[in-house]
């Protein structure tokens, strides 16, 4: 059986943000990027970080709840947020890789991509745009998507390496 998950090509990300607006469109019914579920990190100039939920195979932000406010969706297995049960306390986010999840600015509950039901609203503008920093891809639940869950800085230090070379020096 294969899952839904959004790849990311970091390298082809221009930092338009348009995937955060429709996100925030999606789930908060208006333009709220500080709401967004996927979020673009702009770690130095030049180098723009696409950060949401890799869904984790192991779910590290679900153990840690104190409270079972995170469980995954039966059919998708993407976390879902209970957030009548949320508490805030934010283990969640300390125990993702990539400190991913975020206390949303509205209710301070635990706030994770969801994949917009299976039809990301983030992947559909991304590719609308021809960036493609964003795809829908169904793959093996084998994979190790946590390698994808890593802090913004992390990814940028690897990008400018790509971008600008080791310590500098040019890159043909």
């Amino acid at each position: 059986m294969s899952t839904l998950w959004i790849a990311r090509d970091y390298s082809s990300c221009s930092g338009c943000k348009r995937c955060e607006l429709a996100c925030s469109i999606k789930h908060e019914g208006w333009m709220w990027p500080e709401a967004s579920r996927v979020r673009i990190f702009m770690p130095f100039p030049g180098c723009e970080v696409p950060h949401l939920c890799s869904q984790c195979m192991n779910y590290p932000c679900i153990t840690s709840c104190p409270v079972q406010a995170l469980l995954t969706d039966p059919v998708t297995k993407v976390v879902i947020v209970d957030r009548i049960k949320c508490i805030s306390c934010g283990k969640c986010i300390n125990a993702c890789p990539g400190n991913v999840p975020f206390l949303h600015p509205g209710d301070n509950k635990a706030t994770i991509c969801d994949l917009c039901g299976g039809d990301p609203e983030c992947v559909k503008v991304c590719t609308e745009a021809g960036y493609n920093a964003l795809t829908a891809v169904y793959e093996r639940p084998n994979i190790h998507r946590a390698l994808f869950s890593r802090p913004p800085i992390e990814v940028a230090k690897d990008l400018a390496v790509l971008f600008f070379g080791e310590k500098g020096e040019k890159v043909i």
